[in-house]
């Protein structure tokens, strides 16, 4: 990197938004060039390179050691063309399947649905994203980290207790009692099914 490009980083690290729009014009062909090699197809690598440049422009504040900075940003398109192949072959191997071998979808009855809707929109946002991430999107937890510029410690803790606490008001919501499940005694006195 030449002394330029780190004093551009540098000013960037400090938040200058010309010299941010300076870096993504500068590593954009890069990362392009590097994302038709890694990539399946070119919409992918189009997309890889919009992640790497869109958590550039996010995070490059937090950015500890300007030599990283490269190596920081072909991982980001590495990863994300290797999650949207993930994607891809997950989305292939089901059009594959004959419409006698598909699995049938369970329905799942109404009222359960609406608690559970309720239980979502009772959480507080933070623990809402992540377990909507994590558990609607199916993205991993780096994944979901990534996205939301989160430790992956902080994600995990987040998940847990956003289960938690959906979980929790499903059982108090008496859906489980509806059905004639067996009662167990929870460790405040309350009541909860097994």
């Amino acid at each position: 990197m030449s002394l330029s490009s780190t004093q551009l980083l540098e000013a960037a690290r400090q938040g200058d938004g010309t010299a941010i729009a300076e870096l993504l014009e500068v590593y954009q062909p890069d990362l392009k060039r590097f994302a038709r090699r890694t990539c399946s197809n070119a919409e992918d690598a189009e997309d890889a390179v919009q992640m790497a440049l869109w958590s550039l422009y996010r995070k490059v504040g937090a950015l500890r050691c300007v030599a990283t900075f490269a190596t920081w940003m072909f991982r980001i398109v590495e990863r994300e063309c290797f999650r949207l192949l993930r994607i891809k072959k997950y989305h292939d191997a089901l059009d594959e399947l004959n419409e006698s071998e598909m699995p049938a979808a369970t329905k799942v009855p109404t009222d359960l649905r609406l608690d559970l809707v309720r239980a979502l929109e009772r959480l507080s946002p933070p623990y809402r994203e992540v377990l909507i991430l994590r558990d609607v999107h199916e993205l991993t937890a780096p994944e979901v980290a990534a996205q939301l510029g989160l430790s992956l410690e902080a994600v995990k803790s987040r998940l847990h207790r956003a289960r938690a606490q959906v979980r929790e008001q499903l059982l108090n919501s008496g859906y489980w009692l509806k059905d004639g499940a067996p009662e167990i005694m929870g460790k405040n006195g309350g009541n909860h099914v097994l």
